[in-house]
C-alpha cells in the first residue's frame, strides 16, 4: 500500500476488523477519509487516510474538514429538537411565519416541514444558481408556492428546500442567524463542532468518482428533469463545491463543514444515556419524538425507500446506518454517513471527500457492518 493510501489513527482493543476494513476503503480511494467511532464520551475508533486535496497531494490527517453535504441536516434536526419547547412539531409553521399561509398552506406543520412531507421540493420560479444555496431568499420564495400535495400524504426528499424552510423557522423562533444557533447547539458537546456561520479551515477537496451520478433508483424520465432542477446547483458544475460560495453559504441543507470526529462525538452525546457523561442537547422526551417515524415510504420524485423522523434519517431497509435496527442521523452526497446507534449507546461518522454513486458505493456500509460484528 502507498504512502498516501496508508491508515493512519487507533483502534480499541477487539475493533482492529473495522481497521481492516477502512483499510479496504482507502485501497480503492482517489481522495481519503475518515472513519470515527465514540461511545461514553471515548473514541473507540479514530481512523483516517488518503488524500484531502489529490491535486496537490496533501495528506488527510487527524484535523481534515470536509463539506458534510446533507450531514448538514442531522444537526439542524437536532437543533429544532433542541428547541422543541419553542418550535411544536405540531404546529402549523404559519404561527411562527405569518407569511407562509399563503397560497394554501395554512395547514402545513413543521412537523411536515421536518419529515419531508410538505409537498415543497423544489422553488418555483427555479433560482439563480448564485441564489441556490441562499436559505433567506429560498424561504421567500417557497412562502409564496403551493404545495405539490397533500402535507402529509406523501414523503419526498426536500434536498435543498429543507434548508431553506428549516432556517426560516430557526431564525423566526430564535432571532438569531439560524446558522449560528446550529453552531451553538453543536457546540454544547465537548470535542464537537460545525462551521456554518464561521469561516472553516481549508476543508478537502471534493472528487467525483467516474460514473457519479444521483437519484440512482430513478429510471422515470419525468421525474429525473425533477430531480436535476432540485440538485442543479450540484450538478452544473462540479467545482463549485470546492469554493467559497459553497463552504461559506451555510446553507442548513448541504453547506455545513466538519470533520469526523466530532461528528462521531456529537451523536454519542445524542446516544448517550441521561445519566451518562456528555451530554445530550436535547431533552430525552424532545429527542424519542424526534427519532419516531414521522414521514415513511417510497420517495414520490426518486423512487427511493424512506424512513425520517423529524428530520433524522431512521434505520432503513436499505441498511443506510448500518445493521442496528434502531438508527438515527443523517448520510451525505457522495457516501458520508453520519449517526448513531442509541441502544449501544454509539456515534459514528464516515468523511470523505470523493463521491461515488449510491449504487456502486459500499464503503460506509463495510465500516458499519465490520463496527458491529465487534460490539
Amino acid at each position: 500500500m502507498s504512502r498516501a493510501k496508508a491508515v493512519a489513527g487507533t483502534v480499541a482493543p477487539g475493533f482492529s476488523a473495522v481497521a481492516d476494513a477502512f483499510a479496504g476503503v482507502l485501497a480503492g480511494s482517489r481522495g481519503g477519509a475518515a472513519f470515527s467511532v465514540v461511545r461514553d464520551g471515548a473514541p473507540l475508533v479514530e481512523l483516517h487516510g488518503g488524500l484531502a486535496d489529490p491535486a496537490t497531494g496533501r495528506p488527510w490527517d487527524s484535523g481534515t474538514v470536509a463539506v458534510l453535504f446533507s450531514g448538514t441536516k442531522g444537526l439542524a434536526a437536532t437543533t429544532c429538537a433542541a428547541l422543541a419547547d419553542r418550535l411544536d412539531p405540531d404546529a402549523p409553521v404559519a404561527r411562527y411565519w405569518p407569511e407562509f399561509a399563503a397560497a394554501g398552506k395554512a395547514e402545513v406543520t413543521v412537523g411536515n416541514v421536518l419529515a419531508h412531507t410538505a409537498g415543497l421540493p423544489y422553488v418555483d420560479p427555479e433560482p439563480a444558481p448564485a441564489a441556490a444555496l441562499d436559505d433567506g431568499a429560498g424561504a421567500a420564495a417557497l412562502a409564496r408556492q403551493p404545495t405539490l400535495w397533500r402535507p402529509g400524504s406523501r414523503v419526498a426528499y426536500h434536498a435543498l428546500t429543507w434548508g431553506h424552510l428549516v432556517a426560516e423557522l430557526l431564525g423566526r423562533v430564535t432571532g438569531a442567524d439560524p446558522r449560528t444557533v446550529v453552531e451553538a447547539v453543536v457546540a454544547r458537546v465537548p470535542g464537537a463542532r460545525v462551521f456554518l456561520a464561521t469561516a472553516p479551515p481549508p476543508p478537502a477537496r471534493i472528487v467525483r468518482a467516474p460514473g457519479y451520478r444521483i437519484s440512482t433508483f430513478l429510471d422515470d424520465p419525468v421525474r429525473r428533469r425533477t430531480v436535476e432542477r432540485m440538485y442543479r446547483v450540484l450538478l452544473d458544475d462540479a467545482e463549485t463545491v470546492n469554493t467559497p460560495v459553497w463552504y461559506r453559504s451555510g446553507a442548513l441543507a448541504g453547506g455545513g463543514v466538519a470533520g469526523a470526529p466530532a461528528l462521531a462525538r456529537f451523536y454519542a452525546a445524542l446516544a448517550a444515556t441521561p445519566t451518562a457523561p456528555g451530554r445530550s442537547p436535547v431533552p430525552a422526551a424532545a429527542l424519542g419524538r424526534a427519532c419516531a417515524p414521522h414521514g415513511v415510504g417510497t420517495d414520490a420524485i426518486n423512487d427511493r425507500p424512506l424512513r425520517f423522523g423529524l428530520g433524522y434519517e431512521l434505520a432503513d431497509p436499505l441498511g443506510t446506518h448500518g445493521p442496528e435496527p434502531v438508527a438515527f442521523g443523517h448520510s451525505g452526497a457522495g457516501g458520508g454517513r453520519h449517526g448513531a446507534w442509541p441502544e449501544r449507546g454509539i456515534g459514528y461518522s464516515f468523511l470523505t471527500n470523493e463521491l461515488r454513486a449510491e449504487d456502486a458505493d459500499n464503503r460506509a456500509s463495510a465500516l458499519l457492518g465490520a463496527l458491529h460484528g465487534c460490539l
